[in-house]
């Protein structure tokens, strides 16, 4: 059974940081593009940061880019999602995705939220 679990995320203050994590169990990690979305109430899910099999190539949404770095852990099985500068409008449910690309396998974490005050 494929699990992915995030965690890390809370409260915290415009220009603050968080480090979200997502643990993942029941599949081989290390074939699998790791990418993190957010999702706020009334809006579709929107694509954060994705990297690749090896932790070698990473992308970025526009909007968090220079802020936000994701990493993975092949070992541990975990990716990272280093939240720094952090506004108001990243406020969200955070979700780690898995993604063996070019087959039918990809799963979703339940989400993490994060809450960024002014």
């Amino acid at each position: 059974q494929v699990q992915l679990v995030e965690s890390g995320g809370g409260l915290v203050q415009a220009g603050g940081s968080l480090r979200l994590s997502c643990a993942a169990s029941g599949l081989t990690f290390s074939m699998y593009t790791m990418g993190w979305f957010r999702q706020t109430p009334g809006k579709e899910r929107e694509f954060v940061a994705a990297i690749n099999q090896s932790g070698g190539v990473s992308q970025y949404a526009d909007a968090v880019k220079g802020r936000f770095t994701i990493s993975r852990d092949n070992a541990k099985k975990k990716a990272y999602l280093q939240m720094n500068s952090l506004k108001p409008e990243d406020t969200a449910v955070y979700y780690c995705k898995a993604d063996w690309t070019g087959t039918q396998y990809m799963f979703w974490g339940q989400g993490t939220q994060v809450t960024v005050s002014s």
